[in-house]
């Protein structure tokens, strides 16, 4: 029994939301771009995807090109702002991943299938594995790198060697390392900053805690303790600081997990079955039910966790059946601890092609179905409190430290804007912003993770911002609605 997930066929159409309240970014008017107390000469960023431009779930020559800082320094030049040189990837299409025989695959696109009229992200088509940068790496500002984590970005094994025995290892950071194996991000940086360096944005955290998020809570060996982050964060930050002693920067925060796309495109009932399909599923299905009853009648567990328990499937869309180790364990009944997806789990995006598919090629173990949906596809409401306690927790560090460079520094709190973009709440000349991945008004780029061009120039000007109120600048603000979203599907082969 196999079913076919048309996951965005839907989401395309329902999640086009009309907003009763929009909050415009206030106009501003500026007589003379100034640098006020700060000076933009030289401006050096340093961070993750977030910086390098990364979306689409790839690194291309498009998205380097809007990426915030780029946006933030092009406005900068208007208040005494220099170059800003980007370590550049030289690929149209980026790379995505590995297709049938290892050839690499482009960045995303949304494609409708000409047979269904479904829309879904898929690959653009070959893509380029990346090539070393060749240009002169001294004269290099953005250190954005997707991937790293505040552990990575300080240790040179990032850098070298390309060997399975080294995990750290970031093609995309040593295709511009200053010395691959020895160097590190943010040593790279801030050598960039002493020599001459005059201003940084700082935006790194989010992956110590997003990488255990997308993997569905199951390694908890890659989650940051929060002692770690803080010596990390103090670490990275200090070395800034220090490199050039006069520089001022701004820094970032970690964004709440209930805003990205990538969490919330998958729904919980999103299996899709025939009624003879339900009749057989509920079939393979009977026995665990029962042990159910038995269970709960020996003490072993209450009615409540009983009926949360219990599997039964209908014609129409279904939940998919899956492993939460929360659930009283009762293999000694040789009862799985399984259960139905409740309105309250998230799943995570990989899961919509995972879907309803054979596991491991075996036509009899379908997964969400008579296989269950394992843990690395799905956050339980226990692991999505996990989570944002994590996140609450980091962006407490970095607001704390902030706050121990007053004449330094100045935090930026992407956090709050992008709560505000989930509420409806951010427009520009009455234009939304909304955090879904449906054009036009979609901020996040197809990967669901990462905003795009039009989403990275509201960032830019949430930086402007704050920039100018801390230090009595008038950097112009962009216009975002100059900047693309998301296009629109297109049909392959037209």
């Amino acid at each position: 029994m196999k079913s076919n997930i048309k996951l965005y066929a839907a989401l395309l159409t329902a999640a086009t939301i009309t907003f009763g309240c929009e909050y415009d970014f206030p106009e501003q008017v500026v007589e003379q771009p100034s640098a006020g107390t700060a000076d933009f000469s030289k401006m050096v960023s340093v961070g993750n995807s977030l910086t390098a431009g990364f979306m689409d779930g790839a690194l291309y020559d498009r998205s380097q090109g809007y990426a915030f800082p780029v946006i933030l320094a092009g406005q900068m030049t208007q208040a005494g702002g220099g170059e800003f040189n980007v370590p550049d990837i030289n690929s149209v299409n980026g790379f995505f991943g590995l297709g049938p025989n290892n050839t690499p695959l482009g960045r995303l696109i949304l494609t409708i299938n000409p047979q269904t009229g479904a829309a879904a992200p898929a690959p653009i088509g070959p893509g380029d594995f990346p090539t070393p940068f060749t240009g002169d790496k001294t004269a290099l500002n953005n250190f954005g790198v997707p991937g790293i984590t505040l552990g990575t970005a300080l240790i040179p094994q990032t850098g070298g060697p390309n060997d399975p025995g080294n995990p750290a290892y970031n093609p995309l950071y040593a295709r511009f390392a200053s010395n691959p194996g020895t160097s590190t991000v943010i040593g790279d940086a801030a050598a960039a900053l002493a020599n001459g360096g005059t201003f940084f944005t700082f935006w790194l955290g989010n992956n110590d805690v997003l990488g255990y998020a997308i993997g569905g809570a199951s390694n908890p060996a890659i989650l940051t303790s929060d002692g770690d982050f803080s010596t990390r964060l103090q670490g990275a930050l200090g070395a800034l600081l220090q490199a050039a002693p006069n520089a001022k920067g701004a820094v970032a925060n970690i964004p709440d997990l209930n805003v990205l796309p990538h969490f919330t495109l998958v729904p919980f009932n999103a299996l899709p079955l025939t009624q003879e399909q339900a009749t057989q599923a509920n079939q393979g299905y009977a026995q665990y039910n029962g042990g159910l009853a038995q269970a709960r009648m020996a003490g072993l567990i209450t009615s409540e966790e009983e009926n949360y328990r219990r599997i039964n499937f209908s014609a129409g869309q279904n939940a998919f059946v899956m492993s939460d180790e929360s659930l009283t364990d009762l293999s000694g009944l040789g009862l799985p601890s399984i259960r139905q997806s409740k309105s309250n789990d998230r799943a995570v995006l990989a899961l919509a092609q995972a879907l309803g598919q054979p596991v491991g090629g075996n036509p009899n173990l379908i997964r969400g179905i008579s296989s269950p949906v394992e843990d690395q596809f799905v956050l339980i409401p226990d692991e999505q409190d996990e989570i944002q306690g994590k996140i609450d927790t980091f962006n407490e560090i970095i607001a704390n430290f902030v706050a121990t460079q007053p004449d330094r520094l100045v935090l930026i709190d992407v956090n709050a804007l992008l709560d505000r973009v989930l509420a409806g709440q951010v427009s520009s000349g009455g234009v939304a912003l909304t955090a879904s991945i449906v054009p036009p008004s979609g901020g996040f780029s197809l990967d669901g993770i990462h905003p795009n061009a039009r989403a990275h120039a509201f960032v830019a000007n949430e930086f402007i911002d704050r920039i100018n109120a801390k230090w009595n600048a008038s950097i112009p603000r962009v216009n975002p609605n100059a900047y693309p979203g998301n296009d629109l599907p297109v049909t392959p082969g037209n």
